[in-house]
């Protein structure tokens, strides 16, 4: 399975621009060992004095938006299992900045955060990897809209991505 067996009523306009940053030719599970690692290595290049550093007033801190790939993976994971298992329960939707405010992420070591990290990955690997073809076609609804449990695999990569993007371009 790979991004462009995705359609469009698979999921909401809104993560197009993460499925666009979704290289094609390559298997989900392949994306996401790749993509954890390129985080890894741009951890690798952070150093714990950088973990507080902003770009600009009112941006989120590196260590922030290491922890919000985490809370958004966590709750993406538990979007696929949900409608995986055929759960009818509409998914609500959450605000990713107040949970960054909560996340006193700022008192986290940057170890601390890429092991954390890398353990919520490994977690949907082993998850998404239990999956059949007919499971990973599921539909349900996901903050309004539907979503199906292989298009929501590949949105947790894209918003990887995208983020590890913005860490490139802004932040190192």
């Amino acid at each position: 399975m790979q991004v462009d067996d995705l359609t469009s009523e698979e999921y909401s306009e809104f993560y197009q621009g993460y499925i666009n940053n979704i290289p094609e030719g390559q298997s989900l599970g392949m994306l996401f060992k790749s993509n954890i690692q390129d985080l890894k290595t741009i951890t690798n290049s952070i150093s714990h004095e950088n973990l507080s550093y902003r770009y600009a007033e009112g941006k989120w801190s590196v260590a922030e938006i290491l922890q919000h790939l985490i809370d958004v993976e966590r709750i993406f994971q538990y979007r696929a299992l949900c409608i995986a298992r055929d759960d009818k329960t509409s998914l609500p939707g959450f605000d990713h900045d107040e949970y960054v405010i909560q996340s006193e992420a700022g008192a986290r070591s940057l170890k601390s955060l890429t092991e954390e990290a890398e353990i919520v990955r490994n977690s949907g690997i082993a998850l998404f990897s239990t999956f059949s073809e007919v499971v990973l076609k599921r539909k349900g609804v996901m903050s309004n809209a539907p979503a199906s449990v292989r298009a929501i695999g590949f949105i947790i990569v894209g918003h990887t991505r995208h983020h590890i993007n913005i860490l490139q371009e802004k932040y190192l």
